[in-house]
């Protein structure tokens, strides 16, 4: 695209956010620069585009902008980060219903672009149900814990567990997501890590790289991957195309840090965990309801959700199997409401006000106008790996979910795996850049900082470079 043709959708954008009333005349002569408009069929009409410009439009992108300020502050302010952006989600539809009589939108359009982002939620809301009451089955029948005794009892040097437990976050997040990984990992080592306040801030750094990379080549690695899957932009086996830029990606910085890690060995741990009863069947079980899922929705076109909910309630007729038939002293009993109620609500929650807020945003027509200045004028290609940059600031949900929203007309499915790659492993570059270094702030609270991760941000992304360098030369 020439400079001149930039130039004039650039004007064009500032004119219709200032909501000038006649277009601007820029270029050859005769040649209009036309504000874009929405599609007919989708939430309304054309119309809705100007709406960025009203006073409506810009109270409903300051409430948003003032709720997802709120979830970036949250360390600071404990409030969690759900409900800034549930209340901002019924603030925005609220605005926009009052409106609409001046909008000239009738309330059968507000009705139907609400039931679709409900849809939308509802699919994703009930797939991770799923997926955590999984979850928190295994974890309740010891299966981390063994796994984490097994790791710390081995005596192993600071470098062998730098590498062990890297690897295995990038594994293991492939099939559970990044945070609760980078969580167990994060257990491991900092336990063995007790006495080198020079490993665990390093080891913590290469756990959230490993985790993140992991879960960007596996639709269910992260909330990210799933949400481009489950939006039918990708099919199941595609992701795994990026299994080697995720590699690299998690390899370039882990092979630089580990020049850093101390080569002794520490003191070892003694832990012993006994799995409980069933432990391993519920494993195998989950594994089950995962290629259930994927069979609904490649073989049958049945969405995956309802793989992953026919799955749990086979979970549920097994957990009371085991219930009704262990002793009331023997501590195998499993009350499978309580894992559900367990489920990381916080989570699904943040997701339902993204989504209506998202939502809210994309009916009014400023999603169209973002798709328009990122995509139209610099193309794909950057567009995506700038929003992987940006994912290291805000939330990856609420980025990739604008993606999904804005349906770029230029995205192929190559386009649409590097965008789950960079939003996937862009987080990386900063500690606050996803759920797995926040996570991981927490568990090694003091010793893993913002600041121990901001120093090693230059080798994270050269390793996010490296990564998308590989996408481009094995596609």
């Amino acid at each position: 695209m020439s400079a001149s043709l930039v130039v004039h959708d650039i004007v064009a954008s500032v004119w219709s956010l200032m909501g000038a009333g006649a277009e601007p005349m820029i270029g050859p002569p005769g040649s209009a620069v036309h504000p874009p408009q929405l599609e007919e069929g989708g939430f309304g009409t054309g119309r809705l585009l100007h709406e960025t410009a009203s006073w409506r439009g810009w109270m409903c992108l300051a409430v948003f902008v003032l709720a997802y300020l709120a979830v970036m502050t949250e360390e600071f302010h404990a409030v969690k980060k759900s409900k800034p952006v549930i209340l901002a989600a019924g603030c925005i539809w609220a605005i926009i219903a009052s409106g609409a009589a001046a909008m000239g939108i009738d309330e059968k359009a507000i009705h139907t672009a609400v039931l679709h982002d409900l849809a939308d939620f509802a699919q994703m809301f009930l797939f991770l149900l799923a997926a955590m009451t999984f979850i928190n089955s295994m974890n309740e029948r010891k299966v981390f814990a063994a796994l984490r005794a097994w790791l710390v009892g081995r005596g192993w040097s600071y470098r062998r567990l730098f590498w062990v437990t890297g690897v295995m976050a990038f594994f293991l997040s492939a099939v559970l997501d990044n945070l609760i990984t980078a969580l167990l990992m994060g257990a491991v080592v900092t336990a063995v890590g007790r006495g080198s306040a020079k490993f665990v801030p390093i080891a913590c750094v290469n756990v959230v790289c490993a985790a993140n990379a992991g879960g960007a080549f596996s639709p269910f690695g992260d909330i990210t991957t799933l949400m481009v899957w489950q939006a039918g932009r990708l099919p199941f086996f595609e992701f795994f195309h990026l299994f080697l830029p995720s590699a690299v990606t998690y390899l370039v910085p882990a092979f630089v840090m580990s020049f850093f890690v101390p080569d002794s060995t520490p003191e070892p741990v003694t832990d012993t965990t006994v799995l409980k009863r069933g432990a391993l069947r519920i494993c195998a079980l989950f594994l089950g309801t995962v290629a259930l899922a994927v069979c609904f929705e490649h073989f049958w076109g049945i969405p995956p959700f309802l793989g992953m909910m026919t799955g749990m309630g086979a979970l549920m007729v097994f957990t009371h199997i085991i219930t009704i038939t262990s002793d009331e002293d023997s501590g195998n009993k499993i009350d499978i409401y309580r894992q559900v109620g367990h489920a990381e609500w916080d989570t699904l929650l943040f997701f339902f006000g993204v989504i209506f807020s998202v939502g809210g945003l994309r009916f009014l027509g400023y999603l169209d106008l973002v798709s328009h200045a990122l995509y139209d004028n610099f193309g794909a290609t950057k567009a995506n790996i700038a929003i992987g940059v940006v994912s290291a600031v805000v939330d990856n949900i609420p980025v990739m979910f604008s993606v999904l929203a804005m349906n770029p007309t230029h995205m192929d499915d190559f386009q649409w795996l590097l965008i789950t790659l960079a939003a996937g492993v862009g987080g990386s570059m900063l500690s606050i850049g996803s759920a797995a270094g926040v996570g991981l702030m927490g568990v090694a609270h003091g010793r893993y900082t913002f600041m121990s991760h901001l120093k090693w941000t230059p080798v994270i992304a050269l390793g996010y470079a490296a990564g998308i360098a590989t996408h481009f030369a094995f596609p």
